[in-house]
């Protein structure tokens, strides 16, 4: 097992970021000075990690302490619309598309800009702002570099190599990890999951806390990981393969539809609502209403794509860490396995080939997680892989 944090748990609106007791320290510290009038005050942060780690946990934890007139309490109004990103003066944004074109970013930095309605601060959380174009990070450049007095930046990436230079030397880094598997665990049992299911969803979800969450609590995720992990068993033939690919394909398109389906629903009849669009036979549409639910179902398209190809790379991940298993067999190396309900197939494996061909199919797992991030056409990237598969 991972080694469980010898820390106590964080508290207030720290709750709930799992194993990150020196980031918290860190944010707590700046709650503090901000207090003090801004003081010391950093207008521009920038947190890293690994999915799963926390990032945007951390931030949203972090804009609602410095909204909160007792530093991050977790019980106030301030701290509970911060959380939700409900505040008037926190801005959540993630990309509704494949990446953040110019036209977005100058009007987040123009609502930047803009003084705090009612809280301490004007804050905006950028999620995934790894899909910044260069020329919309050229945008908020200005803004960070000269930000305005009550402004903060708060932006979330995998790593600081995915933001120009520019951007991250003039952002403070925090740098989060995946928490230990029995944070997780000890997390998702406070929330009411029984011991021995929060244990195995944290080892199964890799550190991942709402991944963890999801198979501890939902049984379609884990029926979609069962599916992902029988992939290996299913590439015998070349036939074989491309059946394989397919399914896995569509079960990546089925998570993506039920995880928008609802979101989608309720932008679009918020839309109506604000446009006067009540529809009905015979009834012209407001002025502009056709262009407005355009470009909205332009939008949720594109955020689709994006959802799907997220939920691909959550099952090529779970894909690499069963062929890691295998390897961990054929070396007898002394850790765990991270898929022990497993054990009986993975030993199967593990007996029936090399660990030479089991390190080139963890290559061609992590080539198809490549080629998706470069926008290959999902279909032919895991095709290729499971062709890739059955010669490793």
């Amino acid at each position: 097992m991972s080694p469980a944090s010898a820390t106590a748990r964080p508290a207030g609106v720290f709750a709930g970021l799992v194993g990150q007791r020196l980031v918290v320290d860190v944010l707590q510290d700046a709650v503090q000075k901000a207090a003090t009038g801004g003081t010391g005050m950093t207008h521009a942060w920038l947190f890293t990690g690994p999915p799963g780690s926390g990032r945007s946990v951390a931030a949203r934890a972090f804009a609602a302490a410095l909204q909160c007139p007792d530093g991050g309490c977790g019980h106030c109004h301030e701290c509970h619309t911060g959380l939700t990103g409900a505040h008037a003066d926190v801005e959540v944004v993630s990309p509704t598309g494949l990446s953040y074109g110019v036209k977005e970013t100058r009007d987040l930095v123009n609502r930047a800009a803009m003084a705090p309605a009612r809280g301490r601060w004007q804050i905006t959380i950028v999620e995934d702002a790894d899909r910044f174009t260069e020329q919309a990070l050229n945008a908020l450049l200005k803004s960070i570099e000269e930000p305005p007095p009550r402004a903060v930046w708060l932006l979330c990436a995998p790593s600081v190599e995915d933001l120009l230079p520019t951007i991250r030397s003039r952002c403070r880094m925090l740098t989060l990890r995946i928490p230990p598997y029995d944070d997780v665990a000890t997390h998702l049992e406070a929330e009411g999951v029984d011991r021995s299911v929060a244990a195995f969803a944290a080892r199964a979800a890799q550190g991942h806390v709402g991944r963890a969450r999801r198979l501890a609590q939902d049984e379609q995720a884990q029926r979609r990981r069962r599916d992902v992990l029988e992939l290996p068993l299913q590439v015998a033939t070349v036939g074989g393969c491309f059946t394989a690919a397919a399914n896995l394909v569509d079960a990546a398109k089925e998570e993506a539809a039920a995880t928008v389906e609802t979101m989608n629903a309720a932008e679009t009849s918020a839309l109506k609502d604000a446009l006067g669009d009540v529809g009905g036979r015979g009834r012209a549409r407001p002025r502009g209403a056709s262009a407005a639910l355009s470009d909205l179902e332009r939008r949720q398209r594109s955020r689709a794509t994006r959802t799907q190809r997220d939920a691909l790379d959550r099952a090529l991940v779970d894909l690499a860490a069963f062929y890691r298993d295998v390897l961990v067999l054929q070396l007898g190396a002394p850790v765990d396995l991270v898929n022990a309900d497993l054990q009986t197939a993975l030993q199967r494996l593990a007996e029936s080939s090399s660990a030479e061909s089991t390190l080139r199919r963890i290559e061609a797992v992590l080539a198809c997680r490549e080629a998706v991030d470069a926008n290959v056409a999902p279909l032919l990237a895991v095709e290729a892989m499971a062709l890739g598969l059955r010669q490793g």
